[in-house]
């Protein structure tokens, strides 16, 4: 059984190519274009065990609030945090998630999902 990934980012062209990461590293992929969106699938889709989830988005959630709130909701879900225009301070980040900037190193995105994972 595949692991089950929920990608949030606004921007369709990269969530296409995090979609196609998640997918190569052998993962279900889910995704969203906002958080209001990312909400509905996670109520909705059990066994989500990864959030791959872009900083700046629009709506009235941005990434980091998504991710608190995931973390608050559904504490075992692991994190990803990422943004091309924000660095989060560790106060920013919710427990146990991991930041990478854009653009990100895909070996290195791929070896924190296998490792969440596992």
């Amino acid at each position: 059984m595949k692991h089950k990934v929920l990608i949030v980012e606004d921007e369709p062209f990269l969530r296409m190519k995090t979609v196609d990461l998640v997918e190569a590293a052998g993962f279900e992929a889910f995704e969203a274009g906002n958080a209001s969106e990312a909400i509905v699938i996670l109520e909705a889709t059990p066994g989500i065990r990864i959030l791959f989830t872009d900083i700046d988005m629009p709506g009235s959630m941005d990434g980091l609030m998504l991710a608190a709130a995931v973390r608050d909701r559904w504490p075992p879900i692991q994190i990803i945090v990422v943004s091309g225009k924000q660095k989060p301070s560790a106060r920013d980040m919710p427990d146990h998630s991991v930041f990478f900037p854009k653009p990100y190193d895909t070996k290195k995105v791929t070896d924190q999902l296998h490792k969440m994972a596992a």
